[in-house]
């Protein structure tokens, strides 16, 4: 990946695993609202610097030389706040900037009743977060196309990986398998989002991508999946009209459709794991999956 400079603003796990990719020659810089999150971003190879809705100087330095830019902060009602704080400086401090990545969902699409959806299909997202983000996301390219620099939004499904999988949720007993007919959700590896920047950022290419893998599936056959890996019972299934859920929980079952990811393939990009299978029989074997992420742990080429 040939970049200068990579400054991320919200450096969470997909971004973190981003910056493991990066390698010792090139510079990462990113954010976090808690200094207790610095040790952790430094294991990760990124220098942390704080950020909760103002540029600090240092920031502001940082910037000045960064040639490819990270977004990984969901906006919130009073519009994003990366935007609220950087747009001018983004638009006229920032000499060195070559690319902008923008981390969004494919909860924009909304529901489409099981059907396959890709790039080109109309949003009409659903829930009050997206919503924000279908907002975000056009105030991106706007940015991009009033500065000449490619905006690359990244619609990312399902997140999982190391420390965030359906083995976690065996061994806590916090796993369910909710049937809901015909439902299915959009899953993606932790290493391929950073996969999927590495390729954007090393193009300094723009456009809309669906970062999801090959198989859309239902939930319940992940966790059965999961638990014949570990040698467990699954816990039992549950009607999704007898379960007890959070509101935010019944939002995700009440959007249901299966998310092209052909637009990354066109540009090269080969999944390691393309299914969930494939994934979790990794994360097994290599027995990380209880673990966190950081640049010594990380299993990636």
């Amino acid at each position: 990946m040939t970049v200068g400079q990579v400054f991320i603003f919200g450096a969470g796990y997909s971004a973190r695993s981003f910056a493991s990719l990066c390698g010792p020659d090139v510079s990462v810089w990113g954010t976090t609202r808690s200094p207790e999150k610095f040790d952790l971003l430094r294991s990760c190879g990124i220098s942390p610097l704080l950020f909760d809705g103002e540029l600090t100087p240092e920031i502001v330095a940082r910037l000045g030389e960064t040639t490819h830019l990270v977004v990984s902060i969901a906006p919130g009602e009073a519009s994003d706040p990366v935007l609220n704080a950087a747009r001018e400086t983004i638009a006229s401090a920032m000499p060195r900037l070559r690319w902008i990545g923008y981390l969004s969902t494919v909860g924009v699409y909304g529901d489409h009743g099981g059907a396959w959806v890709d790039e080109t299909t109309p949003c009409r997202p659903v829930s009050r977060r997206s919503v924000l983000r279908v907002d975000a996301e056009q105030q991106w390219l706007e940015l991009g196309d009033a500065t000449g620099i490619p905006v690359a939004i990244l619609r990312l499904a399902g997140i999982y990986g190391p420390g965030r999988n359906a083995f976690i949720n065996l061994r806590d007993g916090t796993a369910r398998r909710l049937v809901k007919p015909e439902q299915v959700f959009n899953r993606i590896h932790v290493a391929d989002i950073a996969g999927a920047l590495a390729i954007l950022a090393g193009q300094d290419r723009g456009g809309i991508f669906n970062v999801t893998d090959d198989e859309p599936a239902p939930p319940q056959d992940v966790v059965s999946y999961a638990a014949d890996l570990m040698g467990v019972q699954p816990p039992p299934e549950v009607p999704f009209d007898q379960a007890e859920l959070t509101p935010m929980a019944r939002s995700f079952y009440g959007e249901n459709k299966r998310v092209s990811n052909k637009a990354l393939r066109a540009v090269g990009y080969d999944f390691r794991f393309p299914d969930y299978r494939t994934a979790l029989r990794a994360l097994w074997d290599d027995g990380n999956w209880s673990e966190g992420l950081s640049r010594s742990k990380m299993r990636l080429p």
